[in-house]
Parts: structure tokens; C-alpha cells; sequence
């Protein structure tokens, strides 16, 4: 994985703290202090582009919709298939509640 590299007591801590989240409001005002709106514009839009690959929609569908470039695509698709299956895990859960 490549976030070993970053392993360590402070992602430790930060991923506790996210963890600690107990619903979304919460969320938005821990997000809102910690990221900038760009960071959390990208990071929501990642999430987005990969549901909308695995639900099979083309790059053009996908850069419409989202906004991303082709570049966040492929590097999305890039995770998807060769990653450490995180965008799956959560996206399998989110299906699993709806």
C-alpha cells in the first residue's frame, strides 16, 4: 500500500479522530476545520467517479457529470483495479445501507 510510507502515530491519530465521527453533521463541522474546500471538493469527487465506474459509465459520462479530468479518472480507474480495494470496501458499504 502506498500510505505505508505515511504509517505512523500522527495518521494514527488523525484516523482515530475520523473514526470518532458519529454522523454526518459531525463530519462537516470536523471537515470544515480540517481540510480546505478544494481537499474536500477532491476527495468527494474521487468517491464519485469511482461508484460511477463501477456502475460501467465512460470517461465522458464520468467528466460530465463530476467535472474531473481525465487524469482523477484514470487515476481512480488506477486504484479500482490495482489499489488496495478501499474505494470497493466503501462503496460495497454504502450499498449494503441503501
Amino acid at each position: 500500500m502506498q500510505i505505508d510510507k505515511l504509517r505512523g502515530k500522527q495518521l494514527d491519530q488523525l484516523f482515530e479522530a475520523i473514526l470518532s465521527l458519529e454522523n454526518i453533521e459531525e463530519c462537516y463541522r470536523f471537515f470544515d476545520d480540517i481540510a480546505t474546500m478544494s481537499e474536500i471538493q477532491s476527495i468527494s469527487q474521487r468517491l464519485q467517479v469511482a461508484k460511477m465506474l463501477t456502475e460501467g459509465k465512460t470517461y465522458s459520462a464520468i467528466e460530465n457529470e463530476t467535472k474531473a479530468s481525465t487524469a482523477t479518472i484514470s487515476r481512480v480507474r488506477r486504484c479500482l483495479n490495482y489499489g488496495s480495494d478501499g474505494y470497493m470496501m466503501v462503496l460495497d458499504r454504502i450499498k449494503e445501507k441503501e
